[in-house]
């Protein structure tokens, strides 16, 4: 993966981001917000994947929109990002949009690497993720959630599903103990892509310290 890091490389916090090809030109500006909206000094490095279906997903399923059907590259993905967060010194949040997103809630499952998770619009309607949300134990204590208003309002039958399946997700992360939020955004799922993941990565700055 094409590593891309801005902020103070000496900084204690470091927001982890896998990004897709089409995420390039907003993730300067998503920066920019961030640091508009916390007083805490960070980093953010972002990995850039090369198949974004495959590299993504915790394990196959099949296309829910043309004929790119979801890999099981996760956890290829996961061992190369870990690999780069070993100083213990520092505190890492992951975090993402989309299919980025659940990759980076699916991660918090399998590592206490990171102290907080910072899921932007994630693709919570990936088939079997409520079920395994279910059955397993998050090692992180903070998570941010959203969603668009207007993001289950699509013919699609599975990822339809987004609305309610998010509502569960919440559900089950509050009774885990889980330091969460929900919140609702204006819009389809393309609407300001950066603003809300920026969103996302501030909560977990400013509301995920106490639990260190």
């Amino acid at each position: 993966m094409d590593v891309m890091e801005y902020g103070n490389s000496g900084a204690s916090v470091i927001l982890i981001q896998p990004i897709g090809e089409h995420e390039l030109l907003g993730i300067e500006h998503e920066f920019d917000i961030i640091r508009k909206n916390t007083n805490t000094d960070f980093r953010l490095i972002a990995y850039k994947v090369n198949n974004w279906n495959r590299d993504l997903s915790p394990w196959k399923a099949p296309a829910v929109f043309g004929n790119d059907d979801f890999g099981d590259g996760a956890m290829n993905t996961l061992e190369e990002i870990l690999s780069q967060c070993k100083d213990k010194s520092k505190r890492y949040i992951i975090g993402g949009y989309s299919l980025s997103g659940l990759f980076s809630l699916w991660a918090v499952y399998q590592t206490d690497v990171f102290s907080g998770v910072a899921a932007a619009s994630p693709s919570i309607w990936f088939p079997g993720f409520k079920e395994y949300m279910e059955k397993n134990a998050i090692k992180s204590r903070a998570v941010y959630l959203s969603l668009g208003d207007k993001e289950e309002k699509t013919r699609n039958p599975v990822m339809a599903k987004v609305g309610e399946r998010i509502h569960d997700a919440y559900g089950i992360l509050l009774e885990s103990g889980v330091n969460c939020i929900f919140e609702w955004n204006v819009g389809n799922h393309f609407k300001d892509a950066e603003l809300r993941t920026a969103k996302a990565f501030s909560w977990v700055i400013n509301n995920g310290e106490m639990l260190n």
